[in-house]
């Protein structure tokens, strides 16, 4: 057997590694009448609420690099995502099934570092690890993380309710992540001083739960949906949803200042990043215009700012104003699988 400090997953055994799984997260937590270590969890639903399911794969090589990211960064990260699709819905996060996937030589330190980072993300918003699966990979690891929600059913936001007249929104700032990967693949300087905290921004991303909740309470939005392709994108599937248009002002997009700041050394357009980049994992929503100041107040208070950008339209089709007043269409495009 190797040295304590070069253990690896085939040192410890499938058996042992879910032992050290199920002492790091064998704590019930809400609705838990049974997790880890029975062949499935049993879970209670809170009366009268829907159930909100999401899953999503990181594999590597294909959304990561483990040369560029800390494993415990990797938990934190594959957990924020699906959180954010539930903050998108209204929802409150309650539980996680993680299917992982490993070569045999990948070192103990790194499946510690995931599950310290899946933990930490799991009891920053309240919710428990119930289970999942562990097998071996071929040349990489691949992680499967699904995450069970609630939320009530009068309150719960689909991309399909946008009507011509609302406005469109936006919570935080944009093009951050993908300037942040840009950065991370040599396309831009990582000498930079805006480098570190763009980097932590595609890393890490702050799923918007507590916003997308006091947005479900308001009552007011008509139509949610997260950033994860791009707001050129994310917006053509809500219009796509809703059977509407929309129209995007440039002025208003909100990028950060370490963005522009990057944008202006590098001769970059920032607007590219915030509309086509993606993985900024904010959230795009629509609501009545004379409901805009009090979903603006509502989402304050969460610490966030929610900003006006544009308006949807009964006329198909999606447009940039530019501020010169010109329209030009918005030509989205995004990331596919299979392209």
């Amino acid at each position: 057997m190797n040295a304590a400090s070069e253990l690896t997953v085939a040192d410890v055994g499938e058996f042992g590694l879910i032992a050290r799984l199920k002492a790091r997260f064998g704590e019930s937590g809400v609705g838990v009448v049974q997790g880890i270590g029975d062949d499935t969890a049993a879970l209670r639903l809170t009366p009268g609420y829907l159930l909100l399911a999401t899953t999503d794969a990181a594999v590597e090589g294909v959304h990561f690099l483990r040369a560029t990211i800390a494993p415990r960064t990797l938990g934190r990260r594959v957990l924020a995502v699906n959180l954010s699709d539930v903050a998108s819905m209204g929802g409150i996060p309650r539980w996680a099934l993680v299917s992982l996937s490993l070569p045999v030589k990948t070192p103990l330190s790194f499946a510690d570092g995931l599950a310290a980072g899946l933990g930490e993300e799991a009891a920053r918003y309240g919710l428990a690890l119930v289970g999942g699966n562990l097998a071996r990979s071929p040349d990489r690891v691949v992680l499967d993380l699904t995450l069970l929600g609630e939320v009530e059913p009068d309150r719960v936001l689909y991309r399909s309710g946008a009507r011509p007249g609302d406005r469109l929104l936006v919570t935080g700032t944009l093009g951050d992540a993908a300037a942040g990967l840009a950065i991370l693949l040599g396309q831009v300087s990582a000498s930079r001083p805006e480098a570190a905290v763009l980097i932590e921004r595609h890393q890490l991303p702050t799923p918007r739960i507590a916003a997308g909740r006091a947005i479900a309470l308001s009552g007011f939005a008509t139509a949610m949906i997260d950033l994860s392709d791009g707001l050129a994108s994310d917006l053509g599937h809500l219009a796509e949803e809703s059977k509407v248009g929309g129209v995007i002002e440039a002025a208003r997009i909100p990028l950060s200042p370490a963005l522009r700041s990057l944008a202006n050394a590098t001769g970059h357009d920032p607007l590219d990043w915030a509309l086509r980049g993606g993985e900024d994992y904010e959230l795009l929503l629509t609501a009545p215009a004379e409901r805009v100041p009090e979903l603006i107040a509502a989402v304050t208070a969460t610490g966030v700012e929610l900003t006006e950008v544009g308006e949807v339209v009964s006329e198909p089709g999606l447009w940039l104003r530019q501020t010169d007043g010109r329209k030009e269409p918005l030509g989205a495009t995004h990331w596919q699988h299979f392209g």
